[in-house]
C-alpha cells in the first residue's frame, strides 16, 4: 500500500461514523425536509392533500422493495459500488423531481428516488457490525446520534427553502447527495473480507434469514415498533398543525426537540449498552415505552392540551429509538455472511409496515390524535407480547 493509501485508509476511518450517517440521513431528509411543503404541492400540482400525503407511503414502499433487491447484493459486491449507485440514482431523481408536472410524475419520482437510495443505505449496518462486532448497538448509536440531526433540522431547512419555492427543497437534496457521493468516493472503506464471485442466490439468503427461529421474534418486534415510528413521522403534522394549530415555526420547533430526544436516547444507549446488554436496554426503552403511550392515550382521550401531548411524546419517541436499535443489533449479530440479507429483511418490514401507517390512520380517522395514540400504544403492546415470548421460550430452553 502506497503513502497515499495509507492516508486516504486512516482518514477514512476517522471519518466513518459521520460519512456513514449521512449516507443514512438521506431518506430522513428526503422524508422530512418537503413535509412542510405538503398543502403547496398539492395546490401547484393541482390534486388534494391526501395524494401528497401518500407520497411518504409510496417512498417508504419504494424503499422497503429497494432493500429487499440490494440486500444479498451488499453480501456478495463490493460495498463502494453499491453506494455509488445508490447515491448517484438518488442525485438524478432528487434534481428531477422539481420538474414535476403532475401528481402522477411527483408519485412515480418519489419511488425510484426511494428504491435507488437503498443500494447505499444497505451496506452502512453491516459496515458498523463490521467494527464494532459484539458492540453493535453502540455503533448504531453513534451512527444515529449523528444521523438524527437532520430529522431534527430538516423540517426548518424545508420552511426556509420553502420560502423560494417547494422545488427548491429536492434541488438542495440532489446538491447534498452529491456532495455525499464525493465523500464516499474519497473515504468509504471497502469491506474487509474478499468479495465473492458467482451468481446471487436471493431465496437461499432469505431462506437462511428468516429460517432463523432465535431471531424471529425480535424481526417482528423491529417491524412493529417500526409502525409506532412511522405513525409518528406520518401523523405529527397533522397532529400539530391542524389539531392543536400551532404555526409553522412552532412545528418545526416542536419536530427538533423529538429528533433531540431521539439523540438523548441513543447517547444513553452507548453509555450502557456495553456494560447492560443490547437485550437488558431493549427492556429497559420497552417499559418507558408502555408508561408513555398509556400516558398518551389518556391525554388524547380526555383532549387536554399541546402541552401534555408534547411530554407524553418525548420519552415515547426516546423509547421507541432505544428499542429499535438494540432490537436491530440483537438480529444483525446471528448473521456474520448475511448481514445485507439481514439489513433488507429489518428494512423491508420496517418500511413496508411503515407504509400502511397513513392508510392506517385514514381508516381511522375521526378529527382528533385519538387513533395516533392507538396506533403507537398498539405497536408497543405487540412488541410486548413479542418479548415475553422470547424471554418465555427462553426460559422453557434452560
Amino acid at each position: 500500500m502506497t503513502n497515499s493509501d495509507q492516508t486516504t485508509h486512516q482518514v477514512s476511518l476517522k471519518l466513518l461514523l459521520p460519512l456513514l450517517a449521512s449516507i443514512i440521513a438521506l431518506s430522513p431528509l428526503a422524508i422530512d425536509m418537503y413535509l412542510p411543503a405538503m398543502p403547496i404541492i398539492a395546490e401547484q400540482l393541482s390534486t388534494n392533500m391526501s395524494s401528497v400525503q401518500n407520497s411518504l407511503s409510496i417512498y417508504l414502499l419504494g424503499y422497503a422493495l429497494g432493500l429487499l433487491f440490494f440486500g444479498p447484493l451488499a453480501d456478495k459486491y463490493r460495498r463502494r459500488t453499491l453506494v455509488m449507485i445508490g447515491i448517484s440514482g438518488f442525485t438524478l431523481v432528487s434534481l428531477a423531481i422539481p420538474f414535476t408536472t403532475s401528481i402522477e410524475q411527483f408519485l412515480i419520482l418519489r419511488f425510484a428516488q426511494a428504491f435507488i437510495s437503498s443500494a447505499a443505505t444497505v451496506v452502512v449496518p453491516g459496515t458498523i457490525k463490521e467494527r464494532y462486532g459484539n458492540n453493535t448497538a453502540k455503533g448504531f448509536s453513534y451512527v444515529s446520534m449523528i444521523m438524527m440531526v437532520a430529522p431534527m433540522i430538516a423540517p426548518s431547512i424545508g420552511s426556509v427553502l420553502l420560502l423560494h419555492s417547494w422545488q427548491a427543497i429536492f434541488t438542495v437534496l440532489g446538491v447534498y447527495s452529491l456532495f455525499i457521493l464525493t465523500l464516499a468516493y474519497r473515504f468509504l472503506p471497502e469491506k474487509k473480507q474478499a468479495v465473492e464471485v458467482g451468481s446471487v442466490n436471493f431465496l437461499a439468503r432469505y431462506k437462511v434469514v428468516l429460517g432463523h427461529r432465535k431471531s424471529r421474534l425480535d424481526l417482528l418486534s423491529s417491524m412493529v415498533i417500526s409502525l409506532a415510528f412511522f405513525a409518528f413521522i406520518t401523523a405529527i403534522p397533522f397532529v400539530y398543525l391542524t389539531v392543536f394549530k400551532v404555526s409553522e415555526f412552532t412545528f418545526s420547533f416542536l419536530f427538533g426537540i423529538n429528533v433531540l430526544t431521539l439523540i438523548t436516547a441513543h447517547f444513553i444507549n452507548t453509555r450502557l449498552v456495553t456494560r447492560k446488554g443490547s437485550r437488558t436496554m431493549q427492556s429497559y426503552g420497552l417499559v418507558v415505552a408502555i408508561l408513555a403511550s398509556s400516558g398518551l392515550v389518556v391525554v388524547q382521550y380526555f383532549q387536554f392540551s399541546l402541552i401534555y401531548t408534547v411530554v407524553a411524546l418525548l420519552p415515547l419517541m426516546g423509547s421507541i429509538s432505544m428499542i429499535a436499535v438494540n432490537t436491530d443489533a440483537l438480529i444483525l449479530l446471528e448473521f456474520n455472511r448475511e448481514s445485507g440479507t439481514a439489513t433488507a429483511v429489518i428494512g423491508t418490514l420496517r418500511f413496508g409496515i411503515g407504509s400502511l401507517a397513513g392508510p392506517i390512520l385514514a381508516y381511522f380517522y375521526d378529527g382528533s390524535a385519538l387513533p395516533f395514540a392507538m396506533l403507537m400504544w398498539g405497536s408497543v403492546i405487540v412488541v410486548l407480547l413479542c418479548q415475553l415470548s422470547h424471554w418465555v421460550r427462553n426460559s422453557a430452553k434452560s
